[in-house]
């Protein structure tokens, strides 16, 4: 396992210095020593990194090497109607920076909201169906009741019907709405941090019945006529509640592996969040064996505060790995647009992406998109 976490040795190093260097970022934090010498540990406020940023990245300015294409991304600022028309003013604050991808969760309350039922949904088709090229991104609860504290006597009782078909109805009905919405090649980001304690969707009290209650879902909304869907599995960084691979459902129903990762602890340092068990560095190899993309549906800022050189790092990182597409969630704490609680971190964000070329968004094997809908 030891061998697996050496980001920090020079081929890896370098990698993401030519990153961080098409930035128009200085990489000499980037080393092979200890956390606080000068590797990826978090560095002081005022480091070269941040500071090279500021001074060579500036937005309306651009480096000799500022020249590089980013991945396609986008930000989660609302699920409503608001987050669809903060898209536009994102691309705007990022000096045109094309913003591609649109990101909401279905709310995890009651069977007929993971339907999409309602008129949530609506505003989200319309952005994406408007360019040729965007991306739409959905969580997908598993369960209803999906933040309700649910013991986990209950949530093995609720896997065990999951994975009996109980709930096939709801999932079928969902790919229908996506379908005719124009969006039948929308990522669906299914039961994302299975790994933790928070949801009533966890994988946690029955990793083998969860396994197949996924495979069963997929299979519901495959057999939709129409559908492109991929499908996200998305664990959070780390260990957490159970090694998130001892939920991993199996190829056949898996097409990106994602993963949810903050600047928290376990990790004080970006040098701990890349080699930590079950951290970034595993996430990418797992997903390179298995053959799929990566993504990061949710990163952000936490509670390592306003933390420019997180900031610097992680967009290195993304930049180095080529992830599907990557969101940061742009709300308090996490968040460096809508949120001022993070100016440092904001100069960074918004001075690495000002002005920049983006990825084309890759499509699905066989994409379709719909037209004429409302």
């Amino acid at each position: 396992m030891a061998d697996r976490h050496q980001w920090w040795s020079r081929g890896r190093v370098a990698a993401v210095t030519v990153a961080l260097l098409v930035c128009g970022v200085t990489a000499s934090r980037l080393g092979d020593g200890p956390a606080g010498s000068g590797p990826l540990g978090t560095a002081a406020h005022g480091s070269p990194v941040a500071a090279h940023a500021r001074a060579s990245s500036a937005p309306g300015t651009r480096s000799a090497g500022a020249t590089g294409v980013v991945p396609p991304l986008g930000a989660f600022t609302d699920s409503g109607s608001k987050g669809v028309e903060s898209l536009g003013g994102l691309q705007n604050w990022l000096g045109g920076t094309e913003v591609s991808v649109a990101h909401t969760y279905l709310p995890g309350d009651d069977w007929s909201s993971i339907e999409g039922d309602g008129a949530l949904l609506r505003p989200w088709a319309r952005w994406t169906r408007a360019e040729p090229g965007r991306l739409f991104v959905l969580n997908v609860p598993m369960q209803a009741d999906n933040e309700g504290g649910v013991p986990d006597g209950e949530v093995r009782d609720l896997i065990e019907q999951g994975a009996g078909g109980a709930n096939d109805v709801h999932f079928t009905r969902l790919a229908r709405q996506l379908v005719r919405l124009g969006v039948p090649d929308t990522v669906i980001v299914l039961g994302w941090e299975m790994n933790g304690t928070t949801y009533t969707h966890r994988c946690g009290p029955d990793p083998a019945g969860w396994k197949t209650y996924w495979n069963r879902v997929v299979a519901a909304m495959r057999a939709v006529p129409g559908q492109h869907f991929r499908f996200d599995f998305a664990p959070n960084r780390g260990q957490d509640a159970i090694a998130w691979t001892a939920c991993y459902p199996g190829d056949a129903t898996v097409d990106i592996i994602g993963m949810d990762s903050y600047d928290q602890p376990p990790g004080s340092t970006f040098h701990d969040q890349v080699t930590e068990p079950y951290g970034l560095q595993e996430q990418v190899d797992f997903a390179a064996e298995h053959k799929k993309a990566i993504s990061y549906p949710e990163w952000g800022l936490f509670t390592n505060g306003d933390d420019p050189d997180y900031m610097s790092l992680m967009l290195g990182w993304i930049i180095a790995h080529h992830p599907l597409y990557q969101t940061i969630t742009d709300y308090c704490p996490h968040g460096v647009w809508k949120c001022d609680q993070n100016p440092k971190s904001s100069e960074v964000y918004r001075s690495l992406l000002f002005g920049r070329k983006t990825a084309a968004v890759a499509a699905p094997h066989a994409p379709t998109r719909s037209t004429g809908h409302k």
